[in-house]
This record gives C-alpha cells, sequence and structure tokens, in this order.
C-alpha cells in the first residue's frame, strides 16, 4: 500500500504534528511509504531564506529522531523534486476558483493575515500535486488536513474523466486518537507552528520543566469535572486527547481515571516528557553530524525522483503536453 504525507519546515515540531501525523508515519513506515518536507509550501510564510534552509534541516533531524528510518521509507525534500511544480500546474488546469475560495484553512489564515501571497490561495493544489504524484493510495492526516484530501480527490476524478485513467484516488488515514491537538492557551484554536503563543504549544524539543510549566498552565475551566466535552470543556478536552494520542488509549478511557485536573496534568506531564526525551536526544546526535543528514537527503531524492518522473509524464500527455513516450 503507497503511503505519503508531508510537513512544512515552518518552525520546532510540536505534539500536534507529531500524534496528528509523525507517529502515523512512523508505525506505517515501509517500503512503499513516502514522506516529505514540504518546504515549497513553506513559502506561502514570510520566513527569512537562511531560517527556512537552517529549519528545513532541523525538521529532517526531527523526523528520523521521532522515528522514521531512511532505510526503511522514503524521506525526501519537495523541492528537489521538480515534478511537484510541473504537476502543480497541470492540476491548476483543472481546478477552479471556487473551490480553491471555499478551503476553511485559506479563510481563516488570509483574514488573520488581511492580505495574503497568492500562494497561500493556490496552495492546496500543489498539495494535491504532492499526493498524486506519487500514485499514493493511503495520506496519513489529521482532521483539520481532510478538506484539502477531498479537494485533491475531486481534481483527480475530474482528470480521469477528462482525460484518460490517470491517476489513483487517495483515501485518509486519522489516528484513533491526537488528530485534534489543540493550542493549550486558545483550545478553540488548534496548535499551530506559526501561531506565536509560546505557552500554547508543546515543541518534540522542550525542555522537560518547560513542558511540566506549559501543561500545568493550561487553560480548563471551572466546573472541576474530568470528561471529554468539546463543546463546553474544550481545554480539559484537548488535555485528554493529548494524553490519549501518547497512551494509545480513547480520551474517554483516560477521563474515567481523574476526577481532578491537577492529577491528570501532573501525569500528561510525566507521559509527554517520558515520550519527548528520547526524541530530543536523538535529534540533538543527528544535528552534529550535517553530512548524514545530506545523505538522507540524496538517497531519498533519487528514489522519490524514479517515482514522480514516472507519474508527471504520464500526466503531460495525457493532457496533450509532448513528453517522453508521447
Amino acid at each position: 500500500m503507497r503511503i505519503l504525507s508531508g510537513i512544512q519546515p515552518s518552525g520546532v515540531m510540536h505534539v500536534g504534528n507529531y500524534l496528528g501525523a509523525v507517529k502515523q508515519w512512523v508505525t506505517h513506515q515501509s517500503a512503499d511509504s513516502l514522506y516529505c518536507i514540504v518546504d515549497l509550501h513553506a513559502l506561502t510564510l514570510e520566513l527569512d531564506p537562511s531560517v527556512l534552509r537552517e529549519q528545513t534541516i532541523d525538521t529532517l533531524a526531527t523526523l528520523v529522531a521521532a522515528g522514521l528510518d531512511p532505510d526503511v521509507c522514503t524521506l525526501f525534500l519537495q523541492s528537489r523534486i521538480a515534478f511537484h511544480a510541473q504537476l502543480n500546474w497541470l492540476l491548476e488546469c483543472v481546478a477552479t476558483f471556487g473551490e480553491l475560495s471555499r478551503m476553511t484553512q485559506f479563510k481563516e489564515k488570509a483574514e488573520r493575515k488581511g492580505g495574503y501571497r497568492v500562494g497561500l490561495f493556490t496552495y492546496p493544489v500543489l498539495m494535491a500535486a504532492d499526493i498524486l504524484l506519487y500514485d499514493t493510495e493511503r495520506v496519513p492526516v489529521g482532521d483539520d488536513q481532510l478538506q484539502h484530501l477531498e479537494l485533491t480527490r475531486e481534481i483527480a476524478e475530474r482528470f480521469n474523466n477528462r482525460y484518460g485513467d490517470t491517476f489513483t484516488l487517495p483515501e485518509g488515514m486519522l489516528p484513533p486518537s491526537g488528530a485534534r491537538v489543540m493550542d493549550l492557551q486558545e483550545p478553540t484554536h488548534k496548535m499551530s507552528k506559526s501561531v506565536a503563543s509560546p505557552l500554547g504549544q508543546i515543541t518534540l524539543l522542550d525542555d522537560p520543566r518547560d513542558i511540566e510549566r506549559k501543561i500545568s498552565r493550561a487553560v480548563t475551566d471551572t466546573d472541576g469535572e474530568v470528561r471529554v466535552d468539546w463543546e463546553n470543556k474544550p481545554g480539559v478536552s484537548n488535555l485528554l486527547e493529548i494524553y490519549a494520542g501518547f497512551s494509545d488509549e480513547s480520551p474517554h478511557d483516560v477521563a474515567r481515571r481523574y476526577e481532578r485536573y491537577g492529577e491528570l496534568k501532573h501525569d500528561l506531564a510525566e507521559l509527554v516528557i517520558s515520550s519527548l526525551s528520547p526524541i530530543a536526544q536523538r535529534y540533538r546526535e543527528l544535528r552534529a553530524d550535517p553530512g548524514a543528514l545530506q545523505s538522507v537527503l540524496d538517497a531519498g531524492s533519487l528514489k522519490a525522483t524514479h517515482v514522480a518522473a514516472t507519474t508527471y509524464q504520464r500526466a503531460a500527455r495525457a493532457m496533450g503536453l509532448y513528453a517522453p513516450g508521447a
């Protein structure tokens, strides 16, 4: 089964990224899985070029530290595979303005920024290209990305109807828990690398004391009852979701063990620290050996290019472009 997913190098990875995506990646990695650092998507943000380059290597080191094995899966950098941008243009000639304008994430980000780059509007099409380029069957995603995956399927189906059977229609893979990790200080908003909220997010590289402090100060409510209730108790529900994501339980099972918020926060802090400390240690070892990380990217690019070239040429020929084999 071909699996593909990607992550932006737009900041230090947090537990929402880990539980909603990366933990699944590690579980399902195989010779037929591809995981991508989507640095082209990061260009929709206002990042200093030197910072973007540094964060790209940081992201690679974090993914390997979290358990992705380059000898097992294909781990690569999006911008090194030119076929992503090429297929993006073909798909932009199939997608519609109405589809893109309905994307919830675009509307939320555009509202925050006041103004926005065109890439922020069209990047769901590039995401579709990322997925379709590798004949992907399954895409591990958090629930905030399901709308984009559905758009990918709609574009692929329209292309296939118009130009012949070309693309595989991908299905989403949601984790049993941890797909919905929210900001610890604003639990009605998802935890995000692009929103500055130091106490609201726990990163994979946080010091244990910082993790304990952030969890202890997490917003809850005043009624004191530990239960899953996203509408009325988003803060407590979020803590239970995070706990369940790390312990591989259901949030409801976790809730049944606790009567007070303090006990829940104490145990959650211990669980998160014990889970993330080995990742942080491995990250530091990898960052001390940049040559090894470069070798990972070189090998991944070769493997990804072989697959991507075949799919792009098939799509280009279908649309009437003169491509090899036409």
